[in-house]
């Protein structure tokens, strides 16, 4: 599917609609997408600021996403676990700028393929429009090979 449809998709997935999570940009090659949350009515807290559970949903499938199409369907790519530290009240629009480089591809790939898995880690952070990082949300994910079919 080509990055700009599926952009179209993800925006229109449930729980992103849901929270006010619009996916900006996914760039031709897959490497790397941008993700906003503006504050609205409906997905502020009690004291006014984000919710935080949407700040987590709006890094969640991403690196995980960015590693199953620049591996290919030979590898089982998951999200083994996640971790947010809030750093400070996120108000306004948040951004979310997520990117795998050719070179960290290439070394997963080549560890999956020696040993039985791999499970790297990618920090993502949320900002604000002053560039203030809201939040720090580092993803461990899981990534092996397929086993071949007999």
């Amino acid at each position: 599917m080509k990055p700009n449809m599926f952009r179209k998709l993800m925006n229109l997935w449930p729980p992103f609609l849901g929270a006010g999570i619009k996916v900006k940009n996914i760039d031709a090659d897959f490497t790397t997408i941008d993700v906003e949350l503006k504050q609205r009515f409906y997905n502020k807290n009690y004291v006014g600021t984000h919710y935080g559970g949407s700040l987590f949903s709006m890094t969640d499938p991403f690196y995980m996403l960015i590693l199953m199409k620049q591996l290919g369907k030979d590898y089982v790519v998951w999200d083994k676990s996640a971790k947010i530290d809030f750093k400070k009240p996120g108000k306004g629009k948040l951004t979310a700028h997520f990117n795998i480089t050719q070179k960290q591809v290439k070394d997963i790939k080549d560890q999956a393929d020696k040993q039985k898995k791999v499970e790297p880690k990618f920090t993502v952070q949320v900002l604000d429009e002053e560039g203030d990082v809201v939040a720090e949300i580092e993803k461990t994910l899981h990534v092996r090979r397929k086993s071949p079919k007999p």
